[in-house]
């Protein structure tokens, strides 16, 4: 009997061992079979292509959009072809230099070159004074370096686009619970902390964007200085601020951005440490 017992025990291993491998063989060859179709039929991932005409329609389903951009499309061309930069362009930049209410904008063919200045516009109307924007209601326009984060076609202000306000060292060095935010380049002539221009300037800015945008540049670079940091600049900075300390170490900090660009014409990657200083 136990003889028999221990016969039975060994068979019934020796099958629910075979009967386990075709199982994993069956499913090993099931799951084999659910990747390749997967491979085969499934669609590729979605990539973003330029033109982005999607972005475009967009816009042009606006009329005022499509309005300013059939407008201004001929002298925006002239502008850039006098400058040997071809038109659409996807590599634009702006740099403000509140003390002047100067906001220039540059360009370049590609991101070998130097960029070149194609035209200095001038903001109509500023609040606050020099010095970083650091809590709401300050009324200050800030200064740093930003990039262009959405773009408004239906704005109360004509046309705006909005900038990243607060970057990374506004929330290290500001009120980190009121720093506000809504800063944008926009029309209208009027503000408290934005960069406005007349109707007719932010037209033609807000064109030579989106047609930048839609051609690739998503990040459009703003860099908003309190002035031009020559020695004339600095020396007024010295006298009229000269006990903001907080104010001198952060001009410093960013003159080291503006003398590479005026050495180069040539923008450095926009870094910080972890005290939100630029680490350039």
């Amino acid at each position: 009997m136990s003889t028999f017992i221990s016969a039975r025990s060994n068979n019934f291993a020796g099958t629910s061992l075979t009967n386990l491998l075709n199982y994993m063989k069956k499913a090993s060859l099931l799951i084999l079979t659910l990747f390749t179709t997967f491979c085969l039929y499934a669609q590729p991932p979605l990539e973003l292509t330029y033109p982005d005409h999607q972005f475009l329609s967009f816009q042009n389903s606006f009329e005022r959009v499509k309005t300013a951009a059939s407008k201004n499309e001929p002298a925006l061309k002239k502008l850039f072809s006098d400058k040997n930069i071809k038109y659409p362009c996807p590599n634009i930049l702006f740099r403000v230099f509140k003390s002047t209410n100067d906001f220039e904008m540059w360009a370049r063919n590609s991101m070998a070159d130097s960029f070149v200045l194609i035209k200095n516009y001038k903001i109509c109307a500023l609040s606050g004074i020099l010095g970083p924007k650091r809590y709401e209601g300050d009324k200050q326009v800030p200064e740093g370096f930003y990039f262009i984060e959405d773009f408004n076609p239906k704005s109360n202000y004509h046309l705006a686009m909005l900038l990243n306000y607060p970057n990374y060292s506004d929330m290290m060095n500001g009120d980190k619970d009121h720093l506000g935010g809504d800063i944008c380049i926009h029309g209208k002539c009027m503000t408290v902390g934005c960069m406005p221009m007349t109707d007719e300037f932010i037209e033609e800015i807000y064109s030579a964007c989106i047609a930048s945008r839609t051609n690739g540049e998503l990040n459009i670079p703003v860099q908003i200085y309190p002035l031009r940091f020559t020695q004339k600049g600095l020396d007024y900075l010295g006298r009229e601020y000269k006990n903001e300390e907080d104010k001198h170490r952060f001009w410093v900090n960013m003159k080291r951005a503006y003398d590479y660009f005026e050495a180069t014409h040539k923008t450095l990657p926009v870094m910080y440490d972890d005290k939100g200083e630029y680490a350039f």
